[in-house]
Order: structure tokens, then sequence, then C-alpha cells
């Protein structure tokens, strides 16, 4: 397996652990003195986030653990919630879904935070959405994903395929050939994903020649690579997931395909592959709301403050951390606007259109959709260990989302809508 490069900690978390150190960290929170988390008092606020910071997943959980850790030190260095200081607690789930269930039963129960935020793969949301529900515990998802999830309780400032996919392959159906051969993560993202592809190639001209979907432990790709000799697709589309999915870039280009086929990707980026690879990656293709080289007063700022809090060495900050950091903010926003922490009262507040400007540019809470209408650029690897931004088009609505789910109007609806 590829290890991709990340930066070394700069300073210490509070985190919960397996075993008897995350059981004694949890006794003494649930002991502690001062106000719960979720009520109205003086004391600290307590908040919640569960991400992947070690396992395989961790390409991704370090970035958005980062991006947490740096939202609630803005937060609190302009005046807090309420004006109360937030005190984060932080569980690592160590790429393990059963460990997203056990802690979002920790952080809700013994912890009593006012919002969990958290999950990065689809599987390790619907761990924790069911449990933020029962404990009406309100939930933040700040992961791109694919799509439909319509649940009173939770909150999605992720880029969905009405949004991305809808960018990129007609995109990549205009500028590179009609034939695209899609080779996808075997779990719901990307088997959900894989059908979104066809339905936009489809309407803009183009076909799906051929789907495979590799189980998140693979690394060789030696038949996918035949397959795609055979083939002689003009594009192929990855919606591969994870550290050991890195291989299948590396393993792309030693074949030569680079210089008969191009690769266009909803989630190449979000791990640094471009980091890692970097020769190898030139020409993938993404779309993203946030790319590091976005030109803008919020995104220079956010990133001085980034290099300050983890130095300029750091590799590449992540749509995934942009997000989490919106994600964070319009929270906040929102509670602050609400003058109370009580769920409904907050969710009130969130349907009503909440906006942030971020680093991506001005985000919005959609309020019946429980989406976020957000910019998207389109960026090429350069080579360089960044990317290219090519084009961007601005406030873009998660239509479908939009479309199938009001939970304004039908309050009770929590299911996840298919395309």
């Amino acid at each position: 397996m590829t290890t991709l490069v990340k930066p070394a900690p700069r300073r210490m978390r509070r985190r919960a652990y397996s075993g008897l150190g995350a059981t004694l960290l949890l006794l003494a929170t649930a002991c502690g003195g001062g106000d719960g988390a979720g009520d109205d008092g003086d004391g600290p606020i307590k908040v919640g986030s569960i991400l992947d910071e070690t396992g395989p997943l961790n390409i991704y959980g370090t970035a958005m653990a980062d991006a947490t850790d740096l939202a609630i030190k803005d937060i609190n260095e302009n005046g807090g919630v309420l004006g109360r200081q937030l005190e984060l607690v932080s569980y690592d789930a160590q790429s393990d879904n059963a460990k997203y269930t056990q802690y979002a039963n920790q952080a809700a129960q013994r912890d009593q935070v006012a919002v969990l935020m958290g999950g990065i793969t689809s599987a390790s949301r619907e761990a924790i959405r069911p449990v933020a529900a029962r404990s009406e515990t309100l939930y933040f998802y700040n992961e791109q994903y694919e799509g439909g999830v319509c649940d009173k309780n939770t909150f999605n400032t992720g880029v969905v395929p009405s949004q991305q996919l809808a960018a990129l392959i007609p995109y990549a159906v205009e500028n590179f050939g009609k034939n695209l051969y899609v080779i996808a993560a075997d779990y719901n993202y990307g088997q959900i994903s894989a059908s979104w592809v066809e339905k936009y190639a489809e309407e803009a001209g183009g076909s799906v020649v051929e789907s495979e979907f590799i189980p998140l432990e693979s690394s060789d790709f030696g038949s996918v690579i035949n397959s795609l000799q055979a083939a002689k697709p003009d594009v192929v589309v990855s919606l591969l997931v994870g550290g050991n999915h890195i291989a299948f870039y590396r393993q792309f280009a030693s074949a030569g395909l680079d210089q008969s086929m191009k690769i266009v990707s909803p989630t190449f980026g979000l791990g640094n592959e471009q980091v890692v690879l970097s020769d190898e990656a030139v020409g993938i293709t993404g779309a993203f709301p946030y790319f590091q080289e976005i030109e803008s007063e919020p995104n220079t700022q956010f990133l001085d403050m980034w290099h300050t809090e983890y130095g300029d060495d750091y590799p590449y900050v992540t749509d995934s951390a942009a997000t989490v950091w919106n994600g964070w903010h319009l929270w906040a926003e929102a509670v602050n606007a609400a003058g109370s922490l009580d769920r409904d009262a907050v969710i009130e507040e969130l349907e009503s259109g909440v906006s942030f400007d971020g680093p991506s540019g001005t985000v919005t809470l959609d309020g019946p959709s429980h989406h976020v209408v957000q910019n998207i650029a389109i960026g090429e690897a350069n080579g360089q260990k960044g990317f290219e931004v090519l084009s961007t088009e601005e406030s873009v609505p998660p239509a479908f989302e939009q479309e199938v789910c009001d939970l304004v109007s039908e309050p009770d609806t929590n299911e996840q809508f298919l395309p």
C-alpha cells in the first residue's frame, strides 16, 4: 500500500481511543464538573468529532481532523458560540465502522455533545446517523458522497453528484470522448455513484461501456488494466476510495494507458493522491467545491491560518478539509442566530438558509433538502503536487436533493433516495 505524505502532528488533540484509555477518558468526561454539552448554561459547550485518523482511510481523516481543530480554535478566538467556548471531544474510529457506532453512542450518551460531526465513507455515515437520530443529537456529515440522504436530524455539507458529477461527466464527454469506463469502490458510494455516471454520460451524449467494482482492501489492479487495454475507452471514471486503491493510478501509468485515455475522478485528490503520485497524476481531472489554488480573499485568509497552525510544509489542503471547516462555521452561525443550543431551534435556523463565506466561496444551506448550494470548480492535476483550476461555476444547487427531499414540509422523512 502506498503511504501518503502527511504532516507531523503539531499539537496534541483531545482524543478518545479504544480500550481502557477510552474508558478512562470518557468516565472522566462524564463525571467532570461544569454544564452539560447541550444546555444553555455558562460553561464550555462540548462538541464531538468522529473521523478515521488511523488505518487506510486516514489519508482523508488527517486533514479533516486538522480542519476540525482549526475551526474550533477559530470559532473560540472569535467569541465562541453563545459567548461560550467550544470543547472538542475527538474520536479516532481507526477505519472501523463498528467503532463509529460505538463512539457515536459514547458522544451522545456519555459526553452529551451539542453537535456531532464526522464520518468519511458512506458506510461510516450510516453507522452514525441512526444513533444521532435516536439520541436527538444534531449530526453534520461533511464529506463528498453519493447523495440522496433526507433526514431531519442530518445536515450534509459535502458535494453531491447533482453538483459534482453533473459538471465533471459532461466536461469529460465534451473534451475527452464519449466512451467511458467506470472503476468504482465496491460499497454504497461506488455503486450509487456509478449509476449517476451512467445518467450524466447518457445526457451528455456518451455511454458507459463497462463498470467494475473493486473491494476496498484490493490493491492489485492487473485484471482491470487488462480490461482497459481490451476495451480502449476514451475516459476512465475513477470512483476509487482509500489508501489501497491509490495503486491503480500508478499501475495505470506504468502500463502506458495514460497516453491513450484520460482519467476523471470525483475522489482523486481528497487523499492527496496528487502529492504522492505527482508525475503519474498529471492530467487527472476532478471537480470539487474547493481546490487549494482558488484565488480569493477568504481562501487566502484560510490558508494563512492553516499554515500558521500546521506549517508551510503541509502537503495540500483538501476539499474535505474545507468542507469540514464550512460545517463547523455553519453550525456556529445557526446556534448564534437561534440564541440557544436547543436542537429544534438550531434546525429551524439552518433551514432558514444560513450562509457562510468560506475558502471555497459562499456556502448556503438549502433548508428543505439539508444540503448546501456551493461553487463547483473543475481542476486538473498539474504534476507539481497540486491542481490547475480550469473553470468555476458559482452557486450550484443540490438539484436531485431539492427534487426529492423537502424536510420543511415533510419533517418525518428519513431515507436515502436513489437515482
